[in-house]
């Protein structure tokens, strides 16, 4: 029996080594994103800045008015309970653990949402911590409102 053997070239080699790289940043990209698009996105974007939490929800499909920015800084209770537990479960539906981050401060920015389907007065909050989103929601204005996670379409 004749054994074959297999010679590798330097351009085979580059294919492969190109082909292997598209298919592991694939791979890590449809892993890291629950609800199709958070945690790969938070690892990509500086949220920092207004350009790239526009970016960021931009790439969730929602586009924001800018000038209707408010930005302040909250700080999370130490705690969890109620309301706040209630929240915190909506995050973690998303990929996200405010938890992690109990009785720290971080950035809250909130944005008008222009392109919600068949509602006026939609919302869009994000909680960002150095530069990567650690929590958010979309939500109504209304009393009668709603308040969903951020990947979530009606």
């Amino acid at each position: 029996m004749e054994k074959t053997r297999f010679r590798l070239t330097k351009g085979t080699a580059v294919l492969i080594i190109a082909v292997t790289a598209i298919l592991l940043a694939a791979a890590v990209l449809v892993r890291g994103m629950p609800d199709g698009a958070q945690s790969g996105l938070r690892s990509l974007l500086d949220t920092s800045t207004a350009d790239g939490r526009e970016k960021y929800l931009s790439a969730l499909g929602w586009e924001i008015d800018r000038s209707s920015e408010e930005a302040r800084e909250v700080t999370l209770p130490a705690q969890f309970d109620g309301v706040m537990a209630q929240y915190n479960q909506l995050q973690l539906q998303q990929g996200f653990d405010l938890s992690a981050f109990a009785g720290q401060n971080c950035d809250q920015y909130t944005y008008r949402v222009t392109n919600y389907p068949g509602e006026d007065g939609v919302l869009v909050t994000l909680y960002v911590r150095g530069r990567q989103v650690i929590g958010g929601d979309i939500h109504s204005a209304r009393m009668d409102g709603f308040m969903h996670t951020l990947t979530s379409v009606p």
